[in-house]
C-alpha cells in the first residue's frame, strides 16, 4: 500500500509544520507534548487495566495521539465536540478527566465529574454521531451562536450512510462543522484501498460542494494549524473536511487479533519510525525547547494523575444495572420492562462475579 503522505498531491497538505511558520510560542509546544506524553501513557495504562480485567474492552489509539492532541489545541473553549470511542486522547487533552474515561469504560455514567466541557458522549456505532453533529451545528446558525462543531471519526465511517447524510446538509445548510476524519489506515481489518476507490478521503468534499483537505496527523503543529484554520472557516459558514493522516499502531479493539490480517504489512515499521510522540519530542529537543528535566518532570506528573484517576474509579460503588435500561426512552416500553425484570431475577440467582459470558 502507498503511503498516504504521498497520495496526496491534488490536495492541501499540510505536515513538518515548525515554530518558525506558526502562530504558536514555546509554552503551547510544550502543551502539546505535555498533552502527547498524558495520553500516550494513559493508552498503555487502559490497555494494561483492560488486560487484567480491571474492565471489559478498550480501544487503543497508539499512535494517534498528534492526530487528536493538535485538533483539541485547535478547539476554542465554547467548540463542541462530537467523538467517537478512539477519541480518548482528544477528550482528555480537551479537559475531560481521565477517571470519566476509565469510569465508563468500567460500566458507569460517561461524565461522572461536574464539569461544563461541551463534548459529546462517545459514538461506538460507526458514523451515528455524524448527523447529530451537523444538526448541532444547524442549531448553532438558527441560535445565531458563535461556536463552530468538530465531530471525529474514522476511515471506515466514510462508508456509512451517516456520513453522507451528514456532509450533505452540512452543506446544503452552511452547517459550521469540521468533518475530522482520523484516516489511520485500516477499518478494524480492512485498508483504506478496501474502504474506497476514491483517491482520498479529503476529496469526498467535493461532492457536498465544500472544501477538503488533508494533514499530516503525526505533525501535532501542523493539525493544530489545520483545524484552527477549519473551525475559523466553519464558524463563517463554510464546513470543512480535514482527512488527518495517521496510522493506528496497535489493535482495532481488545477483542481484536491485528495479526490476523496486518501481518507483514510493508506500512507498519516505517509509520513506526514515524512514531508521533518520538517525532516531536525529537523535534522540540533539536529547537532547545524541552530538556530531560522537563520531560521527566512531565512523565513523573502523569504517573500521579493516573494513579489519582484509577483510585477515584475504584472507590465508585458497582454500577447499578438498572441504569442500562434508563435514559433511553421517557417511559419505557413493555418489552424493556420485562427484559429489566428478567436481568433482576437473574442477578438475585447468580453472583455475576462468577457468571461465564
Amino acid at each position: 500500500m502507498m503511503d498516504p503522505i504521498e497520495k496526496a498531491d491534488m490536495h492541501r497538505l499540510i505536515g513538518e509544520r515548525s515554530l518558525d511558520d506558526s502562530w504558536l510560542d514555546e509554552e503551547d509546544a510544550r502543551a502539546v507534548f505535555r498533552d502527547m506524553i498524558r495520553t500516550r501513557r494513559f493508552d498503555e495504562r487502559a490497555l494494561a487495566l483492560q488486560r487484567r480485567g480491571w474492565m471489559s474492552g478498550y480501544p487503543p489509539f497508539l499512535g494517534q495521539e498528534a492526530s487528536q492532541v493538535g485538533a483539541a489545541h485547535a478547539m476554542r473553549e465554547d467548540d463542541m465536540l462530537f467523538p467517537t470511542y478512539r477519541s480518548n486522547a482528544l477528550q482528555i487533552a480537551r479537559g475531560v478527566p481521565m477517571s470519566d474515561i476509565l469510569a465508563f469504560r468500567r460500566g458507569r455514567a460517561e461524565y461522572l465529574s461536574d464539569h461544563d466541557i461541551p463534548v459529546f458522549p462517545q459514538a461506538v456505532p460507526i458514523a451515528t454521531q455524524i448527523p447529530l453533529a451537523t444538526g448541532a451545528g444547524m442549531a448553532a446558525n438558527y441560535s445565531d451562536d458563535d461556536h463552530a462543531i468538530l465531530v471525529c471519526f474514522g476511515d471506515g465511517a466514510t462508508s456509512e450512510g451517516d456520513f453522507h447524510e451528514g456532509l450533505n446538509f452540512a452543506g446544503v445548510f452552511d452547517a459550521p462543522v469540521v468533518f475530522f476524519c482520523e484516516n489511520n489506515a485500516w477499518a478494524i481489518s480492512l485498508p483504506r484501498d478496501r474502504q474506497t476507490a476514491s483517491d482520498s478521503i479529503a476529496v469526498k468534499a467535493e461532492a457536498y460542494g465544500f472544501e477538503g483537505v488533508q494533514v499530516d496527523g503525526n505533525d501535532p503543529l501542523a493539525v493544530r494549524e489545520t483545524v484552527s484554520e477549519a473551525l475559523s472557516d466553519a464558524r463563517d459558514g463554510n464546513p470543512i473536511l480535514v482527512e488527518s493522516l495517521t496510522y493506528r499502531q496497535g489493535a482495532h479493539t481488545t477483542a481484536d487479533d491485528p495479526s490476523a490480517y496486518r501481518d507483514g504489512d510493508p506500512d507498519l515499521p516505517e509509520w513506526r519510525v514515524r512514531d508521533p510522540v518520538e517525532r516531536y519530542e525529537e523535534y522540540l529537543r533539536e529547537e532547545g525547547i524541552i530538556d530531560d528535566a522537563f520531560v521527566e518532570s512531565v512523565r513523573e506528573d502523569v504517573e500521579d494523575e493516573l494513579k489519582e484517576a484509577v483510585e477515584r474509579v475504584e472507590e465508585l460503588p458497582d454500577a447499578d444495572t438498572d441504569d442500562v435500561f434508563e435514559h433511553a426512552y421517557e417511559t419505557l416500553p413493555p418489552e424493556l420492562v420485562e427484559q429489566r425484570e428478567e436481568m433482576r431475577d437473574f442477578l438475585t440467582r447468580h453472583d455475576p462475579n462468577e457468571v461465564e459470558y
